[in-house]
């Protein structure tokens, strides 16, 4: 009799075990990440389009033609250091949403620009979310990743370090732009607030000619070659009505 029950027991016991297995196995599959460069039914719905299949450059123009710097790297877009073209979609946008993943070299620096109205002029007709290899800065300023560079510092550092993959959301919808950066937001600007060329509201300056308040409103979305390696992917963007 007490073979029997030890025997019932350890049986039991493997029922449990395979119960448990399969119920982790099954949440594991369920929150398996989506693949890259490709959208999800929920974002086809909320009408997000991709900026990038991972594996062409279809609608993206660069300043420079000769430049070998940009290439396509294992279904990111990755540039190499060399060279000083930057890259910018052909289509424009205004009021919107934009997501990337990017993923920086030690050290690296580089930007993502935004209604960029001039793409041969990106610094002085656009606007410029910093990439940097800052994730060990306990108080970032004006020129650290997830800033309005050279404008707005971000209210923390959300930035990963170099070699790990960093989400930003950044949305702009008439004069109010915000970013996101890895689940937290970082940025919450009011250009209108920014009346003077060459002067933030804080009073420091800035080297822009344009005060920011009449900065476009609508332009290309771009990439800044910075002499360092640095890789984007899953990037997607919806328009707002």
């Amino acid at each position: 009799m007490g073979h029997q029950k030890t025997v019932l027991f350890a049986m039991i016991l493997l029922a449990i075990a395979v119960i448990v297995s399969t119920a982790q196995g099954s949440c594991c599959a369920l929150k398996a990440s989506p693949p890259d460069n490709v959208l999800t039914a929920q974002e086809k719905a909320e009408g997000w389009k991709l900026l990038f299949d991972g594996k062409t450059m279809k609608g993206w123009g660069c300043t420079d033609q000769a430049t070998e710097g940009w290439s396509i790297e294992n279904g990111t877009i990755h540039y190499n250091g060399k060279g000083h073209g930057y890259l910018y979609t052909k289509e424009r946008f205004g009021d919107f949403e934009l997501k990337i993943d990017f993923m920086v070299d030690k050290g690296a620096n580089s930007g993502i620009f935004f209604r960029l109205d001039k793409p041969s002029d990106p610094v002085q007709t656009g606007i410029e979310m910093q990439i940097l290899d800052s994730a060990d800065v306990e108080k970032p300023g004006k020129h650290h990743c997830g800033a309005i560079y050279d404008v707005l510092e971000p209210s923390e550092n959300a930035m990963k370090p170099a070699f790990q993959w960093n989400t930003v959301l950044i949305r702009c919808r008439g004069p109010i732009i915000t970013i996101t950066m890895n689940g937290k937001q970082i940025i919450n600007m009011d250009l209108d607030k920014y009346t003077e060329p060459n002067k933030n509201i804080d009073g420091t300056p800035n080297k822009f000619s344009t005060a920011y308040k009449d900065m476009p409103r609508e332009g290309h979305i771009g990439l800044q070659p910075h002499g360092d390696k640095v890789w984007f992917k899953n990037l997607k963007v919806r328009r707002l009505n």
